[in-house]
């Protein structure tokens, strides 16, 4: 593991996603998924988060999409509330989530809107 790259990724992950989540997936990681850990840390996060070629807000976009086209939706709903650690209004969230739903389809739509409702009322706006 590069510790150099880990670390950058963690303190971006913590920017991005907070605290409390980054304490919590390391303090659950235990023998068996520590090395996967690892990677999301050094790779996803430090590879490519720390990477200033896209910005995070448009990153956001894009894990938005790719994770609702995927049916991913706990991952949608944990990126979905991070997105205003990105720069994100609830203005873009909703056109970012019609474009969604136009180009995966209706019941994608459907889900993305749900998944919204939801973080809304677990973040009080």
């Amino acid at each position: 593991m590069d510790k150099k790259l880990y670390d950058a990724g963690l303190k971006v992950r913590r920017e991005v996603l907070g605290d409390a989540y980054v304490d919590a997936a390391t303090k659950n990681a235990d023998e068996f998924n520590k090395p996967f850990q690892d990677i999301v840390g050094e790779y996803c996060w430090g590879t490519v988060w720390t990477d200033e070629t896209l910005s995070r807000r448009e990153r956001s976009i894009l894990n938005l999409g790719m994770l609702a086209a995927s049916g991913k939706m706990h991952e949608f709903e944990l990126h979905f509330r991070s997105a205003f650690n990105n720069g994100l209004t609830k203005e873009d969230l909703r056109a970012v989530l019609i474009q969604i739903a136009v180009y995966c389809g209706i019941p994608v739509g459907v889900d993305c809107f749900r998944s919204a409702k939801k973080v809304f009322a677990e973040m009080k706006i």
